[in-house]
């Protein structure tokens, strides 16, 4: 059972947090976000611990950058450049000025693209957040993890980074192989020594013990990135921990947080119906993700929270949350514990996909991202009733097949998994991705198997 009393609790005085932003009256507020109108200069922004930066409460996360219709497809040209320039362009005139990539994202290619975008507007206008990525054991050398470093800096187009990150760390023998027996660990804080790294961080997917660990073995961090929602504040499942504990350990320490996940892997966007009841009853004008979006930001130490935004829809009404920003009161943060526990009476839960595609490319084609994300949604949507004798199932079923065919070619569906494990040490989230395949075919072979439309 959750403890309410206890949930309401941990938000506490953060209540009354804001951040940095400008001060707007409630009236206005409510006004601006049901017509659906952004007030230039409103955007929320804290200042980072060393009081240098003043960083805008929604950061940008480049992990999923728009793509071209399939029909417009050019050889080297699947990621939409012109698209995503359009969407750094407003988002920066809104204020969003935290820009978080990697070498692993979007195949390699989000590094450059973001380059591309960034470079054509003043260097002191933005903040640049990008990470060492030397996750294969091919790049653990140092030779190869310095090679990547420098190629960030290059693709990006600057000559120094704003915040860096040590990433996706979570036992002590991944971070002794990847950063320590090749001393890059000691390189990074020379280049910050140097001015070349501004700030220097790690982000955490991992063992609670590692977790401590990284707190206390004597490397000054200047922020952590941590995966915080709703449900994983007290409910987080598989291999990841509570974001209450690890939050509250680093507010203990004075380490910012950055927060990625949100909406947990989009899960937490749009809700299933009993949720998006509850929130569009008490918020008609709020989209659903503006409130995991909020839920995170509501925190005093956190510094920035991370959206990968697709669509200039997306990058719209997540601004509208942040321009400027309004913590959740008493009786919002009791709706959004209503939520959690809507969400947790769900029968099955969905896999703890974020939609990362580190474990791609699949080595027998399959699109493994697609398939957790078609499943997860029936799942946490409940777009398909329990039993074959309630209304609307026959419909339901007919829907989630066709849409399976159509998001996930029939040569990259769960059937064609061989179980090569070839995927689970690329998985931050150390999902069993064999035996979820298993489970997802065995699911769509059961409704098939039912016969007709």
């Amino acid at each position: 059972m959750v403890r309410r009393r206890d949930f309401l609790k941990a938000l506490g005085a953060a209540g009354t947090a804001a951040g940095c932003g400008p001060v707007r009256r409630e009236s206005r507020r409510t006004e601006d976000i049901s017509s659906g109108q952004i007030v230039p200069g409103t955007m929320t922004c804290r200042k980072d611990t060393s009081g240098e930066d003043n960083v805008s409460l929604l950061g940008f996360g480049c992990m999923r950058i728009p793509v071209r219709d399939i029909s417009d497809l050019r050889e080297g040209e699947k990621y939409d450049q012109e698209s995503f320039n359009a969407m750094v362009d407003f988002a920066l005139s809104c204020g969003v000025n935290y820009f978080d990539t990697s070498p692993r994202y979007c195949e390699g290619k989000s590094e450059e693209i973001v380059g591309k975008a960034l470079s054509r507007h003043d260097r002191k206008s933005y903040y640049i957040a990008t990470k060492m990525s030397n996750m294969a054991p091919e790049t653990f050398s140092r030779e190869e993890s310095i090679a990547m470093y420098h190629r960030s800096m290059e693709y990006l187009q600057t000559d120094y980074f704003d915040y860096y990150l040590v990433h996706n760390v979570g036992s002590h023998e991944n971070f002794k192989q990847r950063f320590l027996d090749n001393g890059i660990l000691d390189f990074l804080a020379a280049e910050r020594q140097a001015g070349r790294i501004r700030h220097l961080g790690w982000s955490f997917h991992g063992e609670k013990e590692f977790f401590d660990w990284m707190l206390d073995c004597g490397t000054h961090w200047d922020f952590t990135q941590i995966q915080l929602n709703y449900i994983d504040w007290q409910h987080a499942s598989g291999f990841n921990v509570n974001a209450e504990y690890l939050y509250g350990e680093l507010d203990k320490r004075g380490i910012q947080a950055i927060v990625m996940e949100p909406l947990r892997g989009g899960a937490l966007a749009r809700g299933n119906q009993q949720i998006r009841a509850l929130f569009k009853g008490k918020s008609p004008e709020r989209s659903v993700a503006s409130w995991a979006f909020r839920f995170a930001a509501s925190l005093p130490n956190v510094l920035t929270v991370l959206s990968g935004m697709t669509f200039m829809e997306h990058v719209r009404d997540n601004i509208l949350t942040f321009s400027p920003f309004t913590p959740l009161d008493e009786e919002e943060k009791a709706t959004v514990q209503q939520a959690v526990e809507a969400f947790l009476s769900l029968s099955v839960e969905g896999t703890p996909c974020t939609g990362c595609k580190y474990c791609m490319p699949c080595p027998y084609g399959l699109d493994i991202p697609e398939l957790f994300l078609h499943y997860n949604r029936c799942l946490t949507e409940q777009t398909l009733p329990p039993s074959p004798e309630d209304d609307g199932y026959r419909r339901a079923r007919r829907a989630f097949l066709i849409g399976y065919d159509r998001a996930v070619p029939r040569l990259r569906q769960a059937d064609h998994c061989t179980g090569c494990r070839d995927c689970i040490p690329k998985c931050p989230q150390r999902i069993d991705i064999p035996g979820e395949m298993l489970k997802i075919d065995e699911y769509v072979e059961k409704l098939r198997a039912e016969g007709g439309f």
